[in-house]
């Protein structure tokens, strides 16, 4: 998931990449299948809509033995006056090493049912840089002279920082999204820790799943930039509740002219190995 603001730059946590690159202790994100529901939270600019609405899907599995797999997609409708109703479909794969060194990804996007934006390929992060090997659209290799982390090394991260109280936090990251040439300058808040019990009726916001109402959660803001320096304004904002498992309720995707909201509707809990490491 993605982020924002210049006035907490003083405050940010900056991490050595060698740190990052560890498994933060006690952190073990649960294998899931959760879907949210989409609706159009705020409109406005060039790209006003009338309406919104759509499903994401969203397939983890995984430990830190064997590696994270994730599945997903998102379905979205788009209406408005100018243009009528457009439905975009974008479905992802992604595999991450257990050392978090390589990346496997292959997204397909569909605009009112033409291809457009797909992507297949991988990436290693090795000597203090980034090598990219795309097979489609079409072959080509890229080497990127950046350390960025992929996005389950991020969100375990992430996690790490919430249980010691919450900060923000600055960091590249990399998930073959867009071209698969992309890296992101990113920027978290993590705010204070939600208890069992406090906040939104626990239950409900546990999308009615018992052993999730059990654990905490922090209120988290990440925005996306196109790297460079001074200020500048995020590709899109992402803001969502995480648990301490890595499982995400209360989502609102901010792509500038509009954002959308997407509640937990259904979550499956799925077994976790006897991984240790």
């Amino acid at each position: 998931m993605r982020v924002l603001f210049a006035s907490t730059l003083a405050a940010i946590v900056l991490v050595p990449a060698a740190a990052l690159a560890q498994e933060p202790a006690g952190v073990r994100l649960v294998p899931h299948r959760a879907v949210y529901d989409l609706t159009l939270a705020r409109s406005g600019g060039s790209r006003a809509l009338d309406s919104a609405k759509g499903r994401i899907a969203f397939d983890f599995a995984g430990d830190a033995c064997a590696g994270y797999s994730l599945k997903y997609r998102q379905v979205t409708v788009l209406d408005s006056s100018e243009s009528g109703p457009k439905t975009l479909d974008v479905r992802s794969a992604t595999f991450e090493s257990a050392d978090g060194k390589t990346i496997r990804f292959k997204t397909d996007s569909l605009m009112e049912g033409v291809a457009s934006d797909n992507v297949d390929g991988s990436a290693d992060v090795r000597n203090g840089a980034l090598a990219i090997r795309l097979t489609g659209p079409k072959l080509e290799t890229v080497n990127v002279p950046v350390e960025p982390v992929f996005p389950t090394e991020h969100m375990k991260k992430l996690i790490d920082i919430g249980r010691a109280g919450g900060n923000t936090f600055a960091v590249k990251v990399y998930d073959g999204s867009d071209n698969g040439k992309k890296i992101y300058d990113t920027l978290a808040l993590v705010g204070h820790r939600i208890e069992p019990g406090q906040g939104t009726n626990t239950e409900a916001a546990a999308a009615g799943n018992p052993e999730l109402a059990k654990l905490p959660r922090w209120p988290m803001t990440i925005s996306y930039f196109t790297p460079g320096t001074g200020d500048r304004t995020p590709v899109y904002t992402i803001s969502f509740e995480l648990y301490e498992n890595g499982v995400s309720r209360a989502l609102k995707l901010d792509y500038g002219d509009f954002a959308l909201k997407g509640e937990l509707s259904s979550l499956q809990l799925l077994p976790y190995s006897d991984c240790q490491r």
